[in-house]
């Protein structure tokens, strides 16, 4: 007994000693990641937790013993919170992450981890998203195509930034890794059928058939629509935030013998989503036409009819997975895959921001902005990983090769005119949309090579209780594009002469140190410092196409993980504290220029792209709670403050006629990025004869966030003066689901499953986007209304 005290307590002061060198560090105040598992959806033998296989540092480990701040949803908690794609997830399941639609456009999401990822526009060739999305090993380096539906998910790992050492590029703030469920060999059959409200309905199967030649081959398809929220009364064009997705996804795994497994597998998806209803919420100075009603509460109907249509997302992929184990302690993988995507993009859902003006005149005045863009990408990437054992040693090394090839091109042109001078009748302008001028369009090609390596070594030392870890990646990124339809004219636009070109190369080494303490079996505590980038580009709404460069984090995280009460509870702490720098910003505005004495101005708006001077910070605590009290219950909480700073930037576009730079630095807003969030979980099962209840109840808050990250005033005489960046409302969104389970048969294994759910249960509204023009005046983005619905899913 003495021993094992001795132990302990030799262990406990590692640890504060470990602890105590971090707190005087002075790189960084304490602060470290969100950790633990917000997950696992249900207990193990005795109601015990379980463990939570992840595979953040790519063997896979439990989450407890993983030094990483971790949140995981399992494919039960995807189907409890009734989670179509990831969009869904914009309801906070995880509070650290944050989902959202690009504007109005659910084709393209921005996605942030701890405040870092998109500040502004993702949705561009030249432009990259800092949270790295990987479904099997494999980058999705797109925002376009992440809306597509789901398909038989395993789990769903959050893994908190940066991740730049395992992950590389563009994970600054982190990365989601999803994992699909492979073929078993072994015929099963899952199939789902459901319908809702909004005209709603669903089907899923996925079937596994019997290995044939050593080879296990599975097909899963999936079919989700739901009718529009906002009706639109236009007759004959399409309502708003309505969706239509399915896909298919075939996948054979070959494993000729136990040491060599080949899997390979085919997806295509189809994505039509319709885009969001903005809504005015207070005047502008302009004078407002009869029909540019303020709707202050959730609209169900648009107050004016529009032309409006799907935007079409098709995507379609490949990947080989190869795993060869020459030795026990060595297994070499290769993850080769391309990919390929076409969206069309066509927003007509902001109407209201364009039915004023100063005179109060109306008669003739086109009005509602339909914007239309074209957009195509493919990929091809190669990885090679070594993971290995060598005594005390456990190492994975590895190579990457990316590339990928990107077009876009963008038009806007107004549908509707008043036909009176009060603004109280409009008709629709009969336009060819094909014949509509190209406002702007590019392309550009990348290419990313980079090597990394990462080792943990455990010392003879504390009973083998401490763990240190190094890790090292070299990345080369090269952009070689053209914008080559400049602001709807080439080759002279307001100076701006010829096709512009983009060609730029950055280097980069992410390093990564990581020491782990094992207190105890039960009780781990850790501190890591590395660091991760986004890449450089250029901006193709601008007129200069100017490469600006990479922005990058450093962040050094502690963590605590611990399990107690027999394994019936598990709590997890974490701090980080970091740097945050060249931030890439965005000003939006008009160009002005004096021609022949004249002024005049750009008839598009023009965004330009800077790196941010200075040094900003981000920091954050996190902290994730688990508890089974009682048999078959399950309760869980997890909570993440956040905070980020960016230095003030100076605004690039002329303040004046003559073409003066305004150069006072604005205040810089942290978009998406809620300082408080918090999620609570309660599940529960009474077992039956023959069958089993289970319910599932969830409740999401977040404090609300910036949108935009600069201040609305941008130009002019009008510069002077405070006008601050509107924030979105606090949130508190209730999901459930409450099934008689697993239902006998009398037929083998066959069961049945009867559920009902709903998202956003009690009907909450906010405006989760806010806006301000001081001109057309105040409007945002409303939350989705309440969705229900009932469902049947048979296993055998």
């Amino acid at each position: 007994m003495n021993i094992k005290h001795n132990t302990v307590t030799a262990r406990l002061l590692a640890a504060t000693a470990f602890c105590s060198i971090i707190a005087v560090s002075p790189a960084y105040a304490a602060t470290a990641p969100e950790t633990a598992p917000t997950v696992p959806a249900a207990a193990s033998e005795g109601d015990q937790l379980g463990d939570i296989v992840v595979t953040a540092e790519k063997r896979p480990q439990t989450a407890q013993r993983t030094p990483i701040s971790i949140s995981v949803l399992s494919g039960a908690d995807l189907a409890n919170r009734h989670v179509v794609s990831l969009a869904d997830l914009t309801d906070g399941s995880i509070p650290s992450l944050k989902v959202a639609p690009f504007y109005s456009r659910n084709s393209a999401l921005i996605v942030n981890i701890r405040g870092v990822g998109v500040l502004s526009d993702g949705n561009q060739p030249a432009r990259d998203q800092g949270v790295g999305v990987y479904v099997n090993g494999v980058y999705l380096g797109r925002a376009q195509g992440l809306g597509t539906a789901l398909f038989d998910i395993d789990s769903l790992e959050v893994l908190k930034g940066p991740q730049g050492t395992l992950f590389g590029r563009n994970t600054e703030g982190g990365a989601i890794n999803i994992t699909t469920k492979k073929p078993t060999g072994d015929f099963h059959a899952n199939l789902i059928a459901g319908a809702g409200n909004f005209g709603s309905y669903k089907a899923e199967g996925h079937i596994d058939l019997p290995s044939v030649a050593g080879i296990a081959l599975k097909i899963d398809g999936v079919v989700s629509h739901r009718d529009p929220l906002v009706k639109n009364t236009l007759t004959g064009a399409s309502g708003f935030n309505a969706y239509d997705k399915r896909g298919v996804r075939v996948e054979a795994l070959w494993n000729p013998t136990s040491d060599f497994s080949a899997d390979y597998a085919f997806d295509s998806s189809y994505d039509a989503s319709t885009s969001l209803y903005l809504q005015l919420l207070g005047l502008g100075t302009n004078k407002q036409a009869a029909l540019g009603t303020v709707q202050a509460t959730r609209a169900d109907v648009a107050n004016v009819g529009v032309p409006e249509q799907p935007s079409v997302g098709k995507v379609h992929g490949h990947e080989l997975n190869l795993e060869y184990r020459p030795a026990s302690n060595l297994t070499l993988k290769s993850i080769t895959s391309y990919r390929a995507l076409t969206q069309s993009q066509y927003d007509n859902g902001s109407a209201s921001t364009t039915m004023s003006n100063a005179s109060g005149v109306f008669t003739n005045v086109a009005f509602s902005r339909y914007s239309l863009a074209q957009f195509r990408q493919n990929q091809f990437s190669q990885e090679f990983q070594a993971i290995g054992e060598l005594g005390r040693l456990k190492y994975v090394a590895g190579a990457l090769y990316y590339r990928e090839n990107v077009q876009d091109n963008a038009q806007a042109f107004a549908t509707n005119q008043f036909t009176d001078a009060a603004g109280s009748a409009y008709t629709i302008l009969s336009l060819n949309y094909d014949a509509q001028r190209i406002d702007r369009a590019s392309h550009v090609s990348t290419t990313s090579v980079g090597a990394f390596g990462q080792a943990t070594y455990t010392p003879a030392l504390l009973d083998d209780a401490i763990h240190v870890t190094g890790g090292l990646r070299w990345t080369r990124d090269a952009k070689h594009g053209q914008l080559f339809t400049v602001n709807g004219a080439s080759p002279v636009v307001f100076g701006v002469t010829g096709t512009r070109y983009l060609d730029a190369h950055w280097s980069r080494v992410d390093p990564m140190v990581n020491v782990l303490v094992d207190v105890s079996r039960d009780i781990h505590v850790y501190g890591k410092w590395s660091t991760g980038y986004k890449s450089g580009g250029a901006n193709s709404r601008s007129l200069q196409y100017l490469a600006f460069n990479p922005e990058s984090v450093s962040v050094f995280e502690a963590g605590l993980k611990t399990e107690f009460f027999n394994r019936h509870a598990r709590f997890n702490v974490s701090a980080y504290a970091g740097t945050y720098k060249n931030v890439q910003v965005d000003f939006s505005g008009l160009y002005e220029t004096v021609i022949n004495g004249v002024l005049t101005r750009s008839n598009r708006t023009t965004t330009e792209t800077l790196n941010a001077p200075g040094t900003g910070g981000i920091h954050g605590v996190e902290a994730d709670f688990k508890l089974t009290p009682l048999p078959h219950l399950t309760l869980g909480a997890s909570y993440a403050y956040t905070y980020v700073r960016i230095p003030s930037t100076a605004n690039p576009f002329p303040a004046t006629a003559g073409g003066t730079v305004n150069n006072t630095p604005v205040e810089i807003y942290q978009t998406y990025t809620p300082e408080h969030g918090a999620s609570g979980t309660i599940d529960y099962e009474i077992p039956l004869e023959g069958a089993t209840v289970r319910a599932h109840l969830d409740g999401n808050y977040d404090s609300g966030f910036y949108a935009n990250a600069t201040d609305p005033l941008f130009l002019g005489a009008g510069n002077a003066g405070n006008v601050y960046q509107p924030k979105g409302d606090s949130a508190f969104i209730v999901n459930g689901t409450l099934a008689l389970a697993d239902i006998d048969m009398g037929r083998g294994d066959a069961r049945v499953t009867v559920s009902v759910w709903a998202r956003n249960l009690f009907n909450e509204q906010h405006v989760f986007y806010r806006a301000l023009s001081l001109t057309s005046g105040l409007n945002g983005f409303f939350n989705e209304a309440r969705t229900f619905g009932g469902q049947v899913q048979v296993k055998f």
